[in-house]
């Protein structure tokens, strides 16, 4: 880094924090928790501010499946072994994925249950997760449907806290209130009601994020939707990364406001060393920077603007001459009037 520039990729911001803390360079436990406070700095900037950071918005397009009801199943009571007859569940669709994907999830037979599918083993056999409670069904009609989609896999959070989708059809409601007002979710339709649901681990630490829908579609929907991404950093090809990692990477963040990550690295680093006058100093300039950052016309919305309410006082200045003189007042210019 040279000296009189702006910081700019990982190792000028360990560096820089370094240079602050007056610490010998070089070190490699000392340059490792410089770089775990970066990476912790950076992840904390965008902590509640994702709708400010034009930065760290991302988009995507979300297609649904439609319901698939051809051929009729068999199943008895207390089973999971579901069985169809002129069914091709294992056979891509016009959209490339299966009529029948585990995690979808089926009505059969005009029951009030919903089924979640667990395993999709061929055209005709598939498995539920959990057995099935009604009267044995032979040759019977059933509805499958998929009310869950994954979600992009850089999606962190929503851009939008009240739509999920750009085109604001789809409302955004937490999850227990989806479950408190959709309980069984199982008529179909065009999508009104979406909420963001995490689900466990598959075979990695990736966190598993999906969106449910409510009605679950019915057809094939195209869902534009703006997300926060979860890859803060780039390297130096151009690859998005979830922290910064090697000495080349830089964060999203523009180069005009990279310096604040070094001051919130540096409140945690005072802190640490107990040092709370320095790290409460650090993290007022912090404070500021991000203040100033967000009120960037840039970034944020639309300045508020004090606008009066200019009735009651127009009423209240036009009463006395109210009536057969009320022609005498005058409102609208720069001062009230009273004409001669």
């Amino acid at each position: 880094m040279a000296i009189t520039e702006q910081v700019t990729t990982f190792a000028d911001l360990v560096e820089d924090l370094q240079n602050r803390v007056r610490v010998q360079t070089g070190v490699t436990a000392v340059s490792n928790v410089a770089k775990r406070f970066i990476n912790m700095a950076l992840q904390d900037v965008h902590t509640g501010f994702g709708e400010k950071f034009t930065w760290a918005e991302r988009n995507a397009i979300l297609v649904t499946q439609p319901e698939y009801t051809t051929g009729t199943v068999t199943i008895t009571q207390g089973s999971t072994s579901l069985s169809g007859s002129s069914t091709l569940w294992k056979t891509n669709n016009s959209f490339g994925a299966n009529n029948m994907r585990t995690t979808g999830k089926i009505v059969i037979n005009g029951g009030t249950e919903v089924y979640s599918i667990s395993a999709v083993a061929s055209d005709t056999a598939a498995t539920l997760s959990s057995r099935f409670t009604q009267s044995d069904v032979s040759a019977a009609s059933y509805v499958y449907f998929e009310d869950e989609y994954d979600l992009d896999a850089d999606f962190l959070r929503p851009f939008d806290f009240s739509f999920f989708d750009q085109n604001t059809d789809i409302k955004l409601i937490g999850r227990r209130e989806f479950r408190l007002r959709y309980p069984r979710n199982r008529i179909t339709g065009k999508p009104l009601v979406a909420s963001i649901v995490d689900r466990p681990f598959v075979g990695n630490t990736t966190p598993v994020r999906r969106v449910m829908f409510w009605k679950p579609p019915n057809e094939a929907f195209m869902v534009p939707y703006n997300f926060i991404t979860n890859k803060l950093a780039v390297d130096s090809t151009g690859t998005a990364l979830t922290n910064l990692s090697s000495d080349s990477d830089e964060p999203i963040i523009p180069l005009q406001y990279r310096h604040i990550i070094v001051f919130h690295a540096l409140a945690n680093w005072y802190r640490d060393k107990k040092d709370d006058q320095r790290s409460q100093e650090a993290k007022a300039e912090y404070t500021d920077l991000l203040l100033r950052i967000t009120g960037d016309h840039e970034i944020g919305s639309s300045r508020p603007a004090i606008q009066p309410r200019l009735g009651p006082y127009q009423r209240a200045a036009k009463r006395p001459f109210s009536g057969a003189r009320a022609s005498r007042f005058v409102v609208g210019s720069a001062f009230d009037e009273i004409r001669q």
